[in-house]
């Protein structure tokens, strides 16, 4: 169910329905993903994340919507790429703190904000909103960059060298195919360079990392199958962040 397709009495009807309503809102980047995968690839996941999750709340006892997506962030990772949109951390702070603010605003008893856009600066502003009193228990971030979730995905993601690699190209061929191109991407050669051994070094660029052509991993491996193993995987966090945040309220 997508918040922005519901009319105003729908969306009344919803919150006083009688069970808590919840607000996945995907959070991504506009940046450069290799020559096959489009510049929105970081939202595309978090949005089809956000999709797989619902039935998982719904079991939960918890009715959940799709906020529209938050398709910029922090992209300084990428800065001399065409397709490179960065904004300060601190706006996006800002930003993603009044939409979350809005929408609890209106009733709704949760905002998770669904990020896998995994830059270390995106990150922590992402996960600013979250932090103090007034937001505890209310908004809660759902992110694999954590050890906690890192561990339940694929081995290229677990190296680091997954930046349009087989990770997320398999994910985009599970959710919207018709964006990759297939054609470019076989033709690709592995590109063993991860990124969170690099950042730990220092190197803060794609083009000082060596990636020239903004991408790391094994896109040509990529399948749709392992694109939803890893979504799967991905809303099982969702869900699983919610619950432990919406319970962290409870008496």
């Amino acid at each position: 169910m997508r918040l922005a397709e519901l009319t105003s009495p729908a969306l009344a009807a919803l919150v006083t329905g009688g069970r808590p309503v919840v607000a996945l809102v995907p959070v991504g980047s506009t940046e450069p993903h290799g020559p096959h995968l489009p510049l929105a690839t970081d939202v595309i996941i978090s949005d089809a994340a956000c999709a797989r999750a619902i039935a998982g709340l719904d079991a939960a006892g918890l009715a959940a919507v799709i906020a529209p997506a938050v398709p910029y962030g922090v992209t300084e990772c990428a800065s001399g790429f065409a397709g490179a949109v960065s904004v300060p951390a601190e706006v996006l702070t800002a930003y993603l703190g009044a939409v979350a603010d809005g929408l609890l605003a209106q009733g709704l008893a949760h905002v998770c904000l669904v990020n896998n856009h995994l830059e270390p600066a995106h990150d922590a502003a992402v996960r600013a909103v979250a932090a103090g009193e007034a937001r505890a228990g209310r908004v809660s971030v759902a992110c694999p960059l954590t050890r906690r979730w890192a561990r339940t995905l694929s081995a290229e993601f677990k190296s680091g060298a997954c930046h349009a690699g087989r990770y997320e190209t398999s994910i985009v061929q599970a959710s919207a195919p018709a964006l990759v191109d297939d054609a470019a991407r076989v033709a690709l050669p592995e590109v063993p360079i991860s990124l969170s051994e690099q950042l730990r070094a220092g190197v803060t660029t794609f083009a000082a990392m060596g990636m020239d052509r903004a991408y790391a991993g094994a896109p040509a491996a990529a399948t749709s199958t392992e694109g939803e193993e890893q979504l799967a995987r991905l809303a099982e966090m969702i869900v699983t962040e919610v619950r432990e945040a919406l319970a962290s309220r409870s008496p």
